[in-house]
Order: C-alpha cells, then sequence, then structure tokens
C-alpha cells in the first residue's frame, strides 16, 4: 500500500461503517452471541427444571444467583489475567470454561449439582464478557460508539436466540440447552483460535493490571454511580428474567417465543434507538426516561400479575427500554473515568452484577413469603430508588456526553 493510499485509510477510519469490521471482531461477536445465548437460553426451561429436579422456584432461580454471583467476583481478576494471558487468550480460555460447565450441567441430576455447575459457567462469563467488550473496542476501526453499539447488538442477539433455542431444545429435555451452549462454544472456540491476531494485547503499554485496579478505579464517583445505579437496576432485570417464566402461565415453546419477541427488541432498541436517544436528549436523561418506564411496567405486572397478557405484553415490551438502556450505561461507563476501559468495565461489571446475584433469589423468596405479585412491585421499587440516586448523582455524571462527542 503506498504512502498516500495509507493516509486516506487512517483519515477515513473513524467514519468506517458499523459493519466493515475486520474478521476478528465477527469472531468476537459471533462468541458474544453464543456466550449471552446462555443468560436467555435458560429461561424457558426454569419451570420443567424446578419440575424434573423437585426443586422449588426460589431453589431454581439460584441458577441466575450463583452465576451472577461467580460473574461478580470474578470480574476483578479478568483485568489482571487479561493483561498478562492477553486478549485473545483470555477470550478462549472464557470460552473453554462456559463449553465445560456448561456440558457438566446437562448432565447433572441435581439441583444443587446444577447451581454449582452455573457458577463455573459464570467464571467463564466473567473471563470472556469484559474482555470481549475490550476486544471489539480495541479490534473495531470505527470508533468507540460503534463498537459499543455492535457489542450490544450482539448481546441482543443472543438474548433473543437464547430463549428460542431453548425453548426448542428444552422441549425435548431441561438437558438439551446446557449440552447446546456447550456445542456453540466449540464452534467459537475455533473461530476465534483461527480468526483472531495473534498478539492481541489489552493496550500499547502492555502495562500488567494489577487486582486492585478495579477497587481503585471506583474511587472515581462518576463509575461508582453508573455501577451502584445498575447493580439497583438490575434487580428489575433479573426479577423479571428469573421469575416471570414461573407466572405467565405457558410450557417451555411459549416461554420461549415470548422471550424470544423480548430479545428482539432488546437488540434492535439497542443498535439503532439508543443512539438516537443519546443525541436528541443526552445520555443520563434518556437512561433515567428508560428506567421510569421500566419501573411502571415491573409495576403493572405486580399489580396484574394473574392477567396472563399483561405479563406477557409487560415482558416483552420491557426488551425495548432495556435494550436502550443497556447501550446507553455502557457507554456512559466507557466515558465516567480517566481509567482502561477493561478496567472500567470490570469495576462496573462487579457492582452490576453484585444485583443480579441478589435479585433471582429474593424474587423467589418473596413469592413464597408473600404473593407472586410482590417480587415485581419490589423490583420496582428498587429501579426507581436507581433513577432517584443517577438523579441525585447528576453533576458527578453529566460530562459523559462531552466526552462522547469528543470521541
Amino acid at each position: 500500500m503506498s504512502t498516500t493510499s495509507a493516509t486516506v485509510v487512517s483519515s477515513a477510519k473513524a467514519e468506517t461503517g458499523l459493519l466493515s469490521q475486520p474478521r476478528s471482531v465477527w469472531a468476537v461477536f459471533f462468541a458474544c452471541v453464543i456466550a449471552f445465548m446462555g443468560l436467555g437460553l435458560v429461561d424457558p426451561i426454569l419451570p420443567a427444571i424446578a419440575k424434573n429436579l423437585q426443586a422449588t422456584p426460589s431453589e431454581v432461580t439460584l441458577l441466575f444467583t450463583s452465576y451472577n454471583a461467580v460473574m461478580a467476583v470474578a470480574m476483578l481478576i479478568t483485568g489482571a489475567i487479561s493483561s498478562r494471558l492477553g486478549i485473545k487468550w483470555t477470550l478462549v480460555m472464557g470460552i473453554i470454561v462456559i463449553a465445560l460447565f456448561s456440558g457438566l450441567g446437562g448432565l447433572s441430576n441435581g439441583i444443587w449439582s446444577l447451581v454449582g455447575l452455573r457458577g463455573g459457567w459464570g467464571l467463564g462469563n466473567a473471563l470472556f464478557v469484559a474482555t470481549a467488550l475490550a476486544a471489539i473496542v480495541s479490534l473495531s476501526n470505527s470508533g468507540t460508539a460503534k463498537a459499543i453499539i455492535l457489542y450490544e447488538a450482539a448481546i441482543g442477539l443472543g438474548i433473543s436466540v437464547g430463549p428460542l433455542l431453548g425453548g426448542w431444545l428444552g422441549g425435548f429435555s431441561w438437558r438439551g440447552p446446557f449440552l447446546g451452549v456447550a456445542a456453540l462454544m466449540v464452534v467459537a472456540f475455533f473461530g476465534l483460535i483461527m480468526l483472531m491476531p495473534k498478539s492481541s494485547s489489552t493496550s500499547p503499554n502492555r502495562a500488567k493490571t494489577s487486582l486492585l485496579d478495579p477497587f481503585r478505579a471506583l474511587k472515581h464517583r462518576s463509575l461508582l454511580v453508573f455501577g451502584i445505579g445498575a447493580a439497583l437496576y438490575n434487580f428489575g432485570f433479573f426479577t423479571l428474567l428469573a421469575y416471570a417464566p414461573f407466572v405467565m402461565g405457558l410450557d417451555v415453546h411459549g416461554i420461549g417465543y415470548v422471550f424470544l419477541a423480548w430479545g428482539i427488541l432488546l437488540a434492535i432498541t439497542s443498535v439503532f434507538m439508543a443512539p438516537r436517544l443519546q443525541q436528541l436528549f443526552g445520555t443520563v436523561k434518556s437512561m433515567c426516561t428508560m428506567l421510569t418506564l421500566f419501573a411502571l411496567l415491573l409495576l403493572a405486572m405486580g399489580l396484574w400479575t394473574s392477567t396472563q397478557w399483561v405479563t406477557i405484553a409487560a415482558v416483552i415490551l420491557a426488551g425495548a427500554l432495556l435494550g436502550n438502556n443497556n447501550t446507553l450505561i455502557t457507554t456512559a461507563v466507557m466515558n465516567a473515568a480517566p481509567v482502561e476501559r477493561s478496567t472500567a468495565s470490570a469495576a462496573y461489571s462487579f457492582l452490576r452484577f453484585i444485583g443480579g446475584a441478589i435479585a433471582p433469589y429474593l424474587a423467589g423468596k418473596l413469592a413464597e413469603w408473600y404473593s407472586s405479585s410482590t417480587p415485581f412491585i419490589v423490583g420496582a421499587i428498587f429501579v426507581m430508588v436507581s433513577v432517584i440516586f443517577i438523579g441525585i448523582n447528576f453533576k458527578h455524571i453529566k460530562h459523559v456526553d462531552d466526552a462522547e462527542m469528543g470521541h
């Protein structure tokens, strides 16, 4: 390539389209889709697992709790691991762990062994998820904002296809979805091995990340605010994900179709609507609006839990609000503090998944103690608290839009 053409390519780099990415980005994208299938894949089979393994709903929701709890803690070590192994081998290690534990989960015969194996799956997901965002941002040639949209699209696609595949495989046996993820992860493994560059270092200076870096990053008020806000809002998110299947009164396939529609809306809004909202109204205001609407939807589910069409419609509509919010908050976190993106992602994810770990089990227990309406009402309260908390701290986080304009 001549010097002139190299200069043209270099100057046009920032304006490269969302879909004009290197093959390595698409390899990570595909693996992301499969990794996030794991989240929604289990959804349609929760009642089936409860029935087949003689478990209560609150015991079955522990499949989300163990997964998220291990993921939260493991997020703190992902930076230290990836700065030593490099992005490529951290991703590959994550994929191997997911394949191993989801495969063993499919062979499990008791609820408690299955809960433990889901925790192992969460470890693999932590290694993969925190590193995948950094990988797509660093390997992409279209700027941070578009790279994040691509990452959120992979999440949306995985979350939307997961329940459909889970419902279909779960129709044969509740074990099917677990074994299905293991098989797909083997495909993703070969994709990454062949398509990702050999030396995908985490940063140009290749500095080793300390285990304390995520905690140091949380000294930045803006990152702490987004992390706590996400932990609170995840109470609503995972109440919907882990408990709604028990109140919809549908079979495995029916639950799969409802969450497919939910995931499709989540994917579409995260890619096409969120960036538009960000431009028109700003990140924080758009985020607070989406969260307020989500709280109202959860409240509606709590007030009309026994009306089937209301719970189904609310779950599907929630997809649109959550898709917007996920992209908005991820973009905000990447621009919140002057720390490495992988460290910011790990610190934020640690706090976010703590909320995701407590909420599912709490939802199951609240239903046992009080009524099937209570988890949704409590979830709505937590989401509204996150809006108030973000609003109170607005002056500490309003700079995220300035950072985005500067890209």
